[in-house]
């Protein structure tokens, strides 16, 4: 059937080919169909037919309906709908023999006067019109959206054109980061760009993607954090700067994980990881508000609230919250810890079992990501991270064990991870040093040493604090999306059956 409806489709432009220009590119919308919408729709009848308003627009035929020697279209553009009325007496029996004729789908250009219907529907009533574009592939069934959500983000185009709630998840989105810019540019953080392209992966422990430069015949690494570059520029006198901007890790796909995704990576001179803990609580809460419409958003049938101050805890508090027959002493007891995890079939970060150097700290944090994590529903700032999972953090000096870390947590998932940097460049280095060894012992996530980057702490970088924000999670809570892919235009899924 769908095979029929394509070749009707094609003789239709086959003859518009032989008229002339098929697809011409000359028709100026002088009007959004919003725009109208916004002026007119609630006025009278008798008012609007007073004014006699003209209209000159374009858009996608997404319903057609013929009532005796009239024909009624509804038109979409920019996400609005107008009514569009004709008759052969305004048009002239050929034009109206077209219009008629126009497949759901097509694009057309139209101009006439506004008028409202004894249904209250605004409507323009053409008194010319153009095709624009001849849509050759029916649209799904009766326009209404693709229902299958593979289906939905492979032909992304067809879906968005098709289905206004998704439309507007992208457009609160473009606000976000819209919002998130003002936010820094108003307290003197500069924007800037670093390079994806990399001869080291740093600034996060994860798997990387590679690729060859033919030109400097060398491979590259897309990077997988833009954090260690961030910090050359404060080395270099930037004292606060901020990059929204794509990374890459090649890694699991899942509803919270793209291999493509989009941070936020902010850092600042003289700052602590207690002024970025209150940076992002400000930064939001206010976009909770500015976005979401208020401190409290409903998120998967759950309020979740970004009313100020959020909640912190450190892992063993967010442990013993969760599962009150902890005691406080098993939760420093490695043997204790290593047995709950094997209970679990919890795995480290590579997926093995955990090495007989894991420190308690870094146990019982690998037990709060398996047991606590996903029962932080309100932002809650988890703190007290061991130094060891922190190869870049500086340590807390009345507890060297511990980093000067926080992570933030909604929803059951991370949010956001800053901290107060190292910038002792022989302290940095020792953590390289032991980074590379776990990566040489087989560790595919563990840290490479960036020597250039050692270079630029000793030239001195400033003591500062950093953070990053995942934008396509955030997209999520505050758009009430349940998967990345919602949030994301084009997200990376498995070739489809049959290329």
């Amino acid at each position: 059937m769908a095979d029929n409806l394509h070749a009707v489709r094609r003789e239709k432009l086959a003859r518009r080919r032989a008229a002339g220009d098929a697809y011409p590119n000359d028709f100026r919308p002088a009007h959004s169909i919003a725009e109208l919408r916004a002026a007119h729709e609630n006025k009278t009848r008798d008012a609007l037919a007073a004014e006699k308003n003209a209209a000159k627009i374009a858009g996608r035929v997404m319903l057609r309906r013929t009532m005796g020697k009239a024909v009624f279209l509804t038109v979409q553009s920019g996400g609005a709908d107008l009514q569009i009325y004709a008759n052969a007496r305004t048009l002239g029996e050929d034009s109206f023999a077209e219009f008629r004729n126009l497949d759901i789908g097509d694009i057309i250009g139209a101009e006439g006067e506004l008028f409202m219907t004894q249904t209250g529907e605004l409507t323009a009533r053409a008194a010319s019109w153009r095709l624009l574009v001849k849509s050759l592939l029916p649209p799904p069934e009766k326009f209404h959206g693709l229902a299958d959500a593979e289906a939905r983000y492979r032909r992304r185009y067809i879906s968005l054109a098709t289905n206004p709630g998704e439309r507007e998840i992208f457009v609160k989105r473009a606000a976000i980061i819209r919002r998130i810019r003002e936010f820094f540019y108003a307290r003197g953080y500069l924007e800037v760009e670093t390079p994806v392209l990399q001869p080291i992966p740093g600034g996060a422990a994860a798997r990387p993607f590679t690729t060859r430069c033919n030109a400097l015949g060398c491979d590259f690494y897309l990077r997988i954090a833009q954090e260690l570059y961030i910090k050359r520029l404060l080395a270099g006198g930037f004292e606060r700067v901020f990059e929204l901007g794509r990374n890459f890790r090649n890694e699991g796909v899942s509803s919270r994980h793209n291999p493509e995704f989009t941070m936020l990576e902010f850092n600042a001179a003289y700052q602590t990881g207690e002024d970025f803990m209150l940076l992002t609580e400000e930064l939001l809460h206010g976009l909770a508000v500015e976005v979401a419409g208020g401190e409290t958003v409903l998120y998967r049938g759950r309020e979740l609230s970004f009313a100020r101050p959020f909640a912190r805890l450190s892992p063993a508090e967010a442990l013993l919250r969760c599962n009150p027959k902890y005691a406080p002493k098993d939760l420093e007891d490695a043997a204790f810890l290593r047995a709950r995890l094997a209970a679990l079939g919890a795995p480290d970060a590579a997926g093995e079992e955990f090495s007989a150097e894991a420190s308690a700290g870094e146990l019982q944090l690998a037990l709060f990501e398996a047991e606590a994590e996903s029962s932080l529903h309100n932002p809650t700032f988890i703190v007290d991270y061991p130094a060891s999972s922190s190869p870049l953090a500086r340590r807390n000096p009345s507890a060297p064990e511990k980093a000067e870390r926080f992570e933030l947590f909604a929803a059951g998932r991370e949010l956001v991870n800053g901290f107060s940097e190292q910038n002792d460049p022989d302290a940095q280095a020792e953590v390289f040093r032991g980074q590379a060894a776990k990566k040489a012992a087989g560790d595919s996530e563990a840290m490479h040493y960036d020597e250039d980057y050692i270079t630029a702490l000793q030239y001195g970088l400033p003591p500062n604090a950093g953070g990053g924000v995942g934008i396509d999670r955030l997209a999520m809570l505050l758009t009430g999306s349940p998967s990345i892919r919602d949030v994301i235009f084009f997200p990376q899924l498995r070739p489809a059956e049959g290329g």
